[in-house]
């Protein structure tokens, strides 16, 4: 963790390895909220955390509507309540519903795909056995 108070757009943008653009685009949805010093923005410790838990998030496959609405849950009391943790567990677990369906879609994929390739390497085979035949009665 960082010991510094506040971060322009160019440490954080180098620090979690994304575009200013992006960080940005974070701003424009209202999940960080730096001040301005004419026209550069100032972020603070508590946006740096934000942006390491939107990218968390992101990796973890929530959409920034659900991170938006955990930072606004959590931004109601300050320290966080029952009422985040209860909506971090549904997300959570739609998540990983989702995960497992993926996961059996790729399974089922792999067992058509399977089945596929042992089909054509049968009919290979076939054709190959027919040509040789052929070759060896026209011989």
């Amino acid at each position: 963790m960082s010991d510094k108070k506040t971060f322009n757009i160019s440490e954080l943008s180098q620090e979690f390895d994304v575009t200013t653009r992006s960080i940005r685009f974070y701003e424009d949805q209202g999940l960080l909220n730096p001040t301005r010093r004419g026209q550069t923005r100032i972020f603070s410790n508590k946006d740096r955390v934000r942006l390491k838990l939107i990218l968390r998030g992101k990796r973890m496959g929530f959409s920034l509507a659900q991170t938006k609405e955990l930072f606004d849950l959590w931004d109601e009391t300050l320290t966080g309540n029952e009422k985040q943790l209860l909506k971090m567990l549904e997300i959570l677990g739609d998540r990983r519903a989702h995960l497992e369906q993926q996961k059996d879609d790729i399974a089922q994929a792999e067992m058509e795909i399977d089945t596929a390739e042992t089909r054509c390497r049968e009919a290979l085979e076939e054709l190959q056995k027919k040509k040789e035949q052929q070759s060896l009665a026209a011989d």
